[in-house]
């Protein structure tokens, strides 16, 4: 066993909002919307789980989220008390490895196979992280242990908030057959609705398919897949890592108004492939852009820069969101999708930074 993988994924519980509660005892135990003015064009950037319970969630126009929470508290970003909490967070990573691979502000893998100090077991390790978070910012954060990314990842949601999750070798198996098949990494609505179409519905249902079926219809993420449902994840915990661009496209396979509802879960899942594929690279991305192109084949891109990068799905989504809504309707159907991230720029460069409320913060 001792050639087996330590790896842990820290994820802070509504980071934001729970900033917000700690330092103003008022907002502790209501529903806290961090982002931009219902009155306004603004989106939900998070909120509390107070508010989680009425179907709130990041990069929902806030006009919406008052509407299913009216008695909401909406509050502006404080961009300079998130980064400094950010960096104690960061902090205490380090004191137990080097080997840390940020994914945003409030989330980050690490590789504790090999400790500064003399631990045995990653879950000690993961409890002492979260004791440690707790002691020194007052915010609770969920953990989950296991062998790989893909599977520690699964354990820290799994159990969310202030959630301990480890999954062994001898229990990934039995714990990824009966994973719903959109909790699974890389598979979003539009995938799941696919799969559940072809009776997939689960970790266990994704197993029967062989590569040569998972490739054939899925092509390079079929491999992904195929690996996935078998707790299989040999990707690096990586603090550093170049490349100039990520991009998601698809072909739809008929064509949409842009106003459907769809439009909006195809890109959602083209945002999330971006986010997956960009952390993997461990870069953030300074550059979002919406391609689209219509029945008539014209074609257009909207793109909006930001002062740092972002890497995070909720991100990405929030800017193409707003891309999104700021098109004007040419009565024309749309036939192609595409989402881009550009200007590159190393995590390491700007972990500290906030980028999330940009957009957000000139639209009121």
């Amino acid at each position: 066993m001792d050639d087996i993988r330590k790896i842990i994924h820290i994820d802070m519980d509504a980071f934001y909002a729970s900033v917000e509660q700690r330092d103003n005892p008022d907002l502790r135990g209501k529903p806290v919307i961090v982002g931009g003015n219902p009155n306004g064009r603004g989106v939900v950037a998070t909120c509390s789980y107070e508010a989680r319970k009425y179907g709130v969630h990041s990069a929902m126009p806030s006009k919406i989220a008052q509407k299913r929470c009216p008695y909401a508290i909406f509050v502006r970003p404080r961009f300079d008390v998130y980064r400094k909490v950010s960096n104690q967070i960061r902090d205490i990573f380090h004191r137990y490895t080097d080997l840390v691979e940020p994914l945003s502000l409030d989330e980050a893998f690490l590789d504790v196979t090999n400790l500064k100090i003399p631990i045995k077991y990653a879950t000690t390790i993961a409890k002492f992280i979260k004791r440690d978070i707790l002691m020194e910012t007052g915010l609770n954060s969920s953990a989950g242990v296991s062998y790989n990314k893909f599977l520690a990842k699964l354990a820290s949601d799994y159990d969310k908030p202030n959630g301990f999750t480890v999954i062994m070798p001898e229990d990934a198996q039995k714990f990824l057959d009966k994973l719903p098949i959109e909790k699974f990494f890389g598979i979003g609505k539009v995938t799941s609705k696919t799969m559940k179409i072809m009776g997939i519905k689960n970790g266990y249902d994704l197993r029967q398919l062989s590569l040569y079926e998972l490739e054939k219809i899925f092509k390079s993420k079929g491999y992904q897949y195929y690996n996935f449902a078998r707790g299989i994840d040999n990707r690096p915990v990586e603090p550093y890592r170049e490349r100039k661009s990520v991009g998601s496209e698809i072909t739809l396979d008929h064509n949409y108004r842009l106003d459907e509802e769809e439009v909006v879960d195809i890109l959602d899942e083209l945002c999330l492939d971006v986010s997956n594929r960009i952390k993997y690279l461990n870069k953030l991305g300074k550059t979002v852009t919406l391609k689209i192109k219509f029945e008539d084949f014209t074609q257009i891109t909207r793109s909006t820069s930001l002062n740092s990068g972002i890497s995070s799905h909720e991100d990405i989504r929030t800017n193409i969101y707003n891309l999104l809504r700021n098109i004007d309707d040419n009565n024309l159907q749309i036939r192609l999708l595409g989402v881009t991230l550009s200007n590159l720029i190393d995590v390491k460069e700007t972990y500290h930074n906030i980028t999330l409320f940009e957009y957000m913060q000139n639209k009121d």
